[in-house]
């Protein structure tokens, strides 16, 4: 993620005297994304990732680290966190929480292929049955009281017409949280630039710091907006059914999901325009701070309204 709070190689030497995972070899900052100050740690004994958390709450940390120990141990390519020499996860560094978890192998794909969509399917699959078992439970911080908050904080910034996008859609939106769908653990955050590649595999899925207990269709909608949409914001069919054949086959969708599909793929677009509207309006200060474009997910959102029925669920 972007770096919002700078980690010096002596900080990073104390801190790893703590560990049983050998001496700095390199200590190097991650410049993409919006929400944690993230760097790739080399060391004598292997290689890592360290985490350090700019809001959220230091008692919500430790959902994400047992859901990425739990999954690991279902055999999904997941970081598995690592316990200092205390057999605690969690620990603090240049006075943020901190973790360090293991770097995986391989690289992120923005061209997805069809093949991939649907091994990506299969994976995401798993990993919701694979969350079944998980005991823990949190709400979904980007949910529906997010959802109003921060939509009442940039509409004043709009322009007339997107202004009136976003309040035509957020009664959309009110009227899916009384639905009943099938609810569990979910990533809540696999854009392309979150899953590892090795081959035609899929090496590696990170970056579960928005995970949460919410609708698995939510997942499914936030994954295929992604993975299978065009530039102009269409969904490319193939990508699209390739995806959501292969996650049905096994975990199926239920009736209730078929029918709130189209209201979610509009509620998964919604989500990031305005986590993006409000990074945009009212960004953080940082070493290296990546602010993404709000547009792109607003041309997605006009794009689902316009054509409800363009990819249906199985």
């Amino acid at each position: 993620m972007s770096v919002f709070t700078p980690v010096t190689p002596e900080q990073m030497r104390d801190w790893l005297a703590g560990y049983a995972v050998g001496r700095l070899a390199e200590l190097r900052g991650i410049e993409a994304g919006v929400q944690n100050s993230n760097f790739f740690v080399t060391t004598t004994l292997g290689r890592y990732v360290l985490t350090l958390f700019e809001s959220v709450p230091r008692a919500e940390l430790p959902y994400y680290l047992h859901l990425m120990a739990h999954l690991a141990r279902h055999g999904l390519p997941v970081p598995a966190p690592i316990a200092n020499r205390d057999n605690d996860y969690l620990g603090t560094l240049a006075g943020r929480p901190a973790v360090m978890v293991t770097r995986l192998a391989g690289r992120s794909e923005m061209a997805p292929s069809v093949a991939q969509c649907e091994r990506l399917g299969a994976m995401l699959a798993g990993l919701h049955l694979a969350g079944m078992s998980y005991g823990r439970r949190q709400d979904n911080s980007r949910g529906p009281a997010w959802r109003e908050r921060a939509a009442a904080a940039v509409l004043p910034q709009l322009a007339p017409g997107d202004r009136a996008l976003l309040e035509a859609e957020l009664i959309v939106q009110r009227g899916l949280d009384e639905l009943d769908l099938p609810v569990g653990t979910i990533h809540a955050d696999l854009f392309r630039d979150n899953v590892l590649w090795d081959g035609e595999h899929v090496g590696g899925v990170i970056d579960f710091y928005f995970a949460c207990t919410d609708a698995l269709l939510f997942d499914v909608a936030v994954t295929l907006n992604d993975w299978c949409g065009r530039t102009d914001g269409t969904l490319d069919p193939a990508r699209a059914n390739a995806f959501l054949l292969a996650y049905h086959a096994d975990r199926p969708f239920t009736r209730a999901e078929r029918e709130a599909w189209p209201a979610m793929l509009r509620r998964a677009a919604l989500r990031f325009w305005l986590s993006r509207l409000e990074d945009f309006h009212r960004p953080r200060e940082g070493e290296m701070v990546l602010v993404k474009n709000p547009d792109e997910f607003r041309e997605i959102l006009r794009t689902r309204i316009a054509q409800p029925g363009a990819v249906r669920l199985p």
